[in-house]
């Protein structure tokens, strides 16, 4: 192996890889993660999905992170009929890829708008074996007009200025409100609220990873969110595993 061809895999190496804790948090699961981590990788940065800094972090900053949202959802969806999450602006796949792959029972819809980042999760779908999760090319606005067109809506619908165009894809795949919506880096709460309350069935969650400034975020949203059938609002430290720090997640209840 050349100098160069060294630097490189030192470069590429996680700093958790093999690490026991992985297996530990991540369960069942370890195997279709241990592809999509190698995908992420590998692909990641060429893609656009993930910063170079990010690169010897996957582990912990994207995969672990995601799955702190896990135990949340598992709770929400328990005593529901259907058990449907949406994972608004999936992006790389954080963390729908991955808490779809801890939660083998739920079914999962990845809403994404931009076409490169719904091929990538096409691909991750499939490279991962994952049987429960499906992509939908989408906005907020047009998942919400797809509710409100097959009469499905539950409460109020933001204003949008006009009318709202959507494919036959989306009208067809986004045919039921969801017990759960999550999602992570979309947006401040104050737009989040109504980009996702809507998605929600009667007394579904919104369940979405934030910083440490989740409750900065939450009390400049409490108009919006009531605004929206908003209820419930809360911030909840979130553990990520042992030993790292634990992020937070920020829970309301659609009314």
């Amino acid at each position: 192996m050349t100098e160069a061809e060294t630097r490189l895999e030192g470069e590429l190496r996680d700093e958790l890889e093999g690490a026991p804790v992985l297996e530990e948090v991540l369960g069942a699961a370890m195997p279709q993660l241990e592809v999509f981590h190698a995908k992420l990788l590998e692909e990641g940065e060429p893609r656009g999905l993930i910063g170079p800094r990010d690169v010897s972090i996957l582990w912990e900053r994207h995969i672990l992170n995601s799955a702190a949202v896990v135990p949340f959802i598992r709770k929400a969806v328990a005593k529901k009929q259907f058990k449907t999450v949406a994972d608004l602006g999936s992006g790389g796949g954080f963390p729908g890829l991955v808490a779809a792959a801890m939660l083998p029972e739920v079914s999962f819809t990845l809403i994404e708008p931009m076409e490169r980042r719904c091929e990538w999760l096409d691909e991750c779908i499939e490279e991962m074996n994952l049987n429960n999760a499906v992509v939908v090319r989408a906005r907020s606005e047009e998942a919400i007009e797809a509710l409100k067109r097959n009469g499905r809506l539950v409460g109020k619908a933001p204003k949008t200025g006009g009318a709202v165009a959507v494919s036959a894809e989306t009208a067809a795949a986004i045919h039921h409100p969801f017990a759960v919506v999550t999602c992570r880096a979309v947006a401040p709460m104050t737009k989040l609220a109504g980009w996702t309350l809507p998605l929600l069935a009667s007394k579904g969650e919104l369940i979405a990873l934030k910083g440490r400034s989740a409750q900065a975020e939450l009390d400049k949203a409490r108009k919006q969110i009531a605004a929206m059938g908003g209820g419930h609002a809360r911030v909840v430290e979130a553990p990520v595993a042992p030993g790292l720090e634990p992020t937070h997640v920020v829970i309301l209840q659609k009314k």
